[in-house]
């Protein structure tokens, strides 16, 4: 009796299909590369060489995160470039508030069988926000995993790293009782909450639904791209007197904006000082969500605060204004 032959393509492991993949990204990587790349895919590692002439103290900053259970919506609205922009601008401004400039991301794409236009698309959406933040796409991994996900689910993870002179570190040290509290708008819901936000949504809606509250389908209203806020934080961060960034990101804006503020110091919000996005109100209200779930869950709208000096906020409302960008005054430190 013969025994039958096994291979790795019949455990669910297809070589050829994933080679093919890396063979169609490469023209997208590239675009992403300045002549601080040493070299193109293929290497065991990538390759970046930074000039630091301009610099007296280089400190690198790194972060890593996922998107979280925004990829289920991703899934059922079968559109998955977005949640590769999200990815990249979310680190982006991880670390950009801590006053960094990015150099290069890494990604780790992992998936049950590969679909190699599903693969496609989230690595152009990668690629679409480095070339926007002007970041290096450097290296990968795309990880092929039978019987861990489901038909058509895969999971996402991306590093950063940046560069900032030592000197110039925001670290929230600087912050004192009466500075103000600048909020920047955020594009919705931005990639945390979306285990609430789907809980309630869908109970309701399905992803195709039209929504006047939202002017949009429920899918694309929750898929909006995580803004990045690296114009902003440039344009800012060397004026005397902005003393912290808050990324407003899960824990909502006090658990956040807490993060940087000195102890001993608390803040203050005005919680009527801007109008919330539809899409806040619509899971509020269809959720019955108590408000102090809405706030520890949501950004609410805002997606990154300034601390600054009292002085200083009408300078910078005319340069936001100047970049075609809002600035909401929305609380102060005590």
């Amino acid at each position: 009796m013969s025994k039958k032959k096994f291979t790795y393509k019949d455990a669910g492991v297809d070589i050829k299909a994933g080679e093919e993949m890396v063979e169609s990204i490469k023209g997208l990587v590239k675009e992403t590369h300045s002549d601080a790349v040493l070299g193109n895919i293929g290497g065991f590692g990538g390759f970046f060489r930074p000039d630091l002439g301009s610099y007296q103290d280089p400190v690198f900053v790194s972060s890593v995160d996922g998107v979280g259970t925004k990829l289920i919506v991703a899934f059922k609205s079968k559109k998955y470039d977005t949640v590769g922009q999200d990815l990249v601008n979310h680190c982006v401004n991880d670390i950009a508030v801590c006053g960094a400039d990015p150099l290069f991301f890494l990604d780790y794409f992992s998936t049950g069988k590969l679909e190699q236009d599903v693969g496609y698309q989230v690595v152009k959406g990668f690629a679409q926000a480095c070339k926007e933040n002007g970041v290096a796409l450097i290296g990968g991994e795309t990880a092929e995993m039978p019987d861990i996900y489901s038909e058509g689910e895969f999971d996402l993870a991306g590093t950063i790293v940046g560069i900032v002179d030592r000197e110039k570190v925001i670290d929230g040290s600087d912050i004192k009782k009466g500075n103000v509290l600048l909020g920047f708008p955020s594009t919705g819901l931005h990639t945390n909450g979306y285990s609430l936000a789907r809980k309630v949504l869908f109970s309701e809606y399905e992803v195709t639904d039209h929504v006047d509250e939202l002017g949009t389908t429920v899918g694309d209203a929750m898929l909006a791209v995580h803004k990045s806020y690296l114009p902003i934080i440039r344009k800012l961060r060397d004026l005397g007197g902005v003393n912290g960034f808050s990324h407003i990101t899960g824990g909502g804006i006090i658990g956040n904006t807490e993060r940087v503020v000195p102890n001993k110091l608390t803040i203050q919000l005005d919680w009527d000082a801007w109008e919330r996005s539809a899409i806040f109100e619509l899971i509020q209200d269809l959720g019955n969500v108590p408000e102090d779930d809405m706030r520890a869950t949501f950004n609410l709208g805002i997606g990154l605060i300034a601390i600054v000096d009292q002085n200083k906020t009408d300078e910078i409302k005319e340069i936001v204004a100047e970049m075609d960008e809002e600035v909401i005054e929305m609380g102060k430190v005590k």
